[in-house]
């Protein structure tokens, strides 16, 4: 199989991962917690990529162009279920990053994302969840200031800015807060442990 067929599949997997979240958000199911069916589609995604990453490494722009590595990415950042993959991606990604043949914003986004699930603290505050107030806010992050030196460093533009438009996105989605916080935040951390996350 050449880079080209490969490109295509990866590409394959990203369509058919943003079809199924847009049916979601057509029939306003998309904040109705982790969905059944897109947690297999995830969990396929994710091992068929790991087939090629095992075959050709990390989907590197030079690789299969940057369309394919784009969408490589966006399967990674969703294969929230596989922590071993998602660990291993982010190791590959920053010695890509390190070499120029990636970008440090999707690494970015894959350490806070993996710091989330862990339970620590984020570095660039890319990711959100709904606070106890209904509202779209930055999962715990180390320091504002620092958060801001990192994203601009980066290309990224502030996390107020972010928050903002974070929010505006959820709207025009029809998303809306979980109706009970507490229990969406104990499924969660329920979650986390059954998956590997944490212990």
């Amino acid at each position: 199989m050449n880079y080209k067929e490969i490109a295509e599949i990866i590409i394959g997997l990203k369509n058919a991962d943003l079809e199924f979240r847009d049916k979601l958000i057509q029939s306003g199911q998309l904040s109705d917690g982790y969905n059944e069916e897109m947690k297999e589609l995830h969990n396929r995604n994710a091992k068929t990529l790991n087939e090629i990453i095992d075959k050709i490494g990390y989907p590197t722009t030079i690789k299969v162009g940057e369309e394919a590595s784009e969408a490589a990415w966006l399967v990674i950042q969703h294969s929230i279920g596989q922590p071993e993959f998602m660990k291993k991606c982010m190791n590959l990604l920053e010695v890509a990053v390190s070499e120029n043949e990636a970008t440090p914003k999707n690494l970015a986004y894959l350490i806070d994302r993996i710091a989330v699930f862990e339970g620590k603290p984020q570095l660039y505050g890319t990711q959100f969840d709904w606070d106890e107030n209904g509202n779209l806010s930055p999962n715990i992050f180390d320091d504002l200031t620092k958060v801001n030196e990192r994203r601009k460093s980066i290309g990224l533009n502030t996390l107020e800015e972010q928050t903002k438009k974070i929010r505006e996105q959820a709207i025009n989605e029809n998303q809306s807060p979980p109706s009970d916080f507490e229990i969406r935040k104990q499924e969660i951390e329920e979650w986390k442990r059954n998956v590997g996350w944490t212990k």
